[in-house]
């Protein structure tokens, strides 16, 4: 590849020309198979740098938050994220998630208008979640606790709409499988963020509620930019878009069992934050999230590629049948296993070091429980090839009832082990769960396929 070619190859225009291209007749296949291929590792790619670079971010926020607050403080950071979590996840149900599939079945003719009606209803939606967690940080300061919590949710308060504005946006630049715009938002963000926490700490101003302050802000600043150029990205519409009534309707038709997943799902992840929080003191729960702040790469590379699958796996289904899912299923699958074992296999040799290097000393003492971390998120990455497929057929029930099954381990199981052993019973809890979620999700799958070998009539009703 020439010098020029290269320079090409980096530019954001260039890069979304081609995948407008591509994706417009997938199934032409120009290139042969190696460039298909190539196709699929450039937005691959690129979707993973779009997430890295903000993932990221917040990753060096928890890292250094974790070594410039005491653990207390640290705590009441991680248990406010926790609260904030089980918001994104109504809104991913409610939003992001039909979102991804509709986009590539029934407003594929129409995304411009479609965007539109998602950020009517996101309004609304914001004024909720405002009410949600500003009632709860003013709880909370009324109680009188003195350990940062306050704060914490009070800064929450202030970043989700914010945030999640910014998320709605980086989503609308997948819609039509082209992340390299959002990519470049992605550093925007990421530079504001990183840089305003590093001038917060030279000016003694680091707390929990400037952390999610300053979230707030380069989520905001970013997402007017991505707002700037979507339409750049998105074609014009070509049939009647829907309005915003219209895509709540669809939405909340596919929503509300995506919503009953999300409430199963923050379960057996992250109650424990409150609990450990309960039953052992906030500091504890300041462990917990150091402890798992590693598995954070690896995670969010996999949410970055399942937002690129998604629409892709809902189109094959749309056009081949659920029938067809079992190849692809298997693939994810395979692919997302292998990248959990090979990402621990190099970190857990070196988990001593590493806890070193990143908390300045601090969390050693729970550093022996990272091969057990290690499991667990290797049996949740297995749970992403079936959900993906499960997600594409329009079948949100069928991870609901999978979901459940592990919630209710978790509850069962989770609670007296985290109250008789502390972080050992949460770890212990978590492998369970996750086990029971991918067992059972590629059990539901497998007799969906076997039972239907046309096209779903769902997927190809009209809007």
């Amino acid at each position: 590849m020439s010098l020029s070619d290269t320079e090409q190859l980096l530019d954001p225009a260039y890069v979304e020309d081609t995948v407008v291209v591509a994706t417009a007749d997938d199934e032409v296949d120009a290139g042969g198979f190696s460039g298909k291929l190539a196709r699929w590792v450039t937005k691959g790619g690129l979707a993973i740098l779009d997430q890295g670079l903000i993932s990221g971010s917040n990753f060096l926020i928890g890292i250094l938050l974790a070594r410039w607050l005491v653990p207390a403080q640290y705590g009441a950071f991680s248990l406010a994220f926790s609260v904030f979590l089980l918001l994104s996840y109504v809104y991913h149900a409610l939003l992001s998630e039909p979102q991804g599939v509709f986009s590539g079945s029934a407003y594929r003719q129409c995304l411009r208008g479609y965007l539109k009606a998602l950020l009517g209803i996101q309004a609304i939606l914001t004024v909720f979640g405002l009410a949600l967690l500003g009632g709860s940080a003013a709880v909370v300061y009324a109680l009188g606790k003195a350990d940062g919590l306050p704060g914490a949710l009070a800064g929450v308060a202030i970043a989700s709409p914010c945030i999640l504005f910014f998320w709605l946006l980086r989503r609308a630049f997948y819609m039509n499988l082209a992340p390299a715009r959002a990519a470049v938002g992605a550093f925007i963000y990421c530079v504001l963020v990183t840089g305003g926490l590093f001038v917060a700490y030279k000016r003694v101003l680091i707390s929990p509620f400037t952390a999610y302050l300053l979230m707030a802000i380069g989520a905001l600043g970013t997402g007017f930019f991505l707002l700037s150029q979507v339409n750049k990205v998105l074609p014009p519409d070509t049939v009647k878009a829907p309005t915003a009534r219209q895509a709540w309707h669809k939405h909340w038709e596919y929503g509300r069992w995506a919503l009953a997943v999300s409430v199963v799902t923050w379960i057996p992840y992250y109650m424990y934050y409150p609990l450990v929080s309960a039953f052992s003191g906030m500091s504890q729960a300041g462990q917990l999230r150091a402890l798992m702040n590693l598995s954070l790469p690896m995670e969010q590379s996999y949410t970055a590629l399942s937002i690129l699958f998604l629409p892709y796996a809902a189109r094959v289904c749309r056009e081949k049948g659920i029938s067809s899912s079992g190849p692809l299923v298997r693939r994810i699958t395979l692919l997302f296993v292998a990248g959990a074992i090979a990402y621990w296999a190099v970190l857990i040799p070196f988990k001593g070091v590493v806890f070193h290097v990143l908390y300045g000393g601090k969390y050693t003492e729970v550093a022996h429980f990272i091969p057990y971390v290690a499991l667990g998120t290797t049996l949740w990455a297995a749970a992403f090839g079936p959900a993906i497929m499960l997600r594409a057929i329009e079948s949100p029930d069928s991870i609901f009832y999978a979901r459940i099954v592990a919630s209710a381990l978790s509850l069962v199981i989770g609670v007296p082990a985290t109250r008789a052993f502390g972080l050992w019973g949460v770890v212990w809890s978590i492998i369970v769960a996750n086990s029971a979620a991918f067992i059972i999700s590629m059990y539901i799958l497998r007799r969906k396929s076997q039972s239907i070998s046309i096209p779903s009539p769902v997927l190809q009703g009209e809007i």
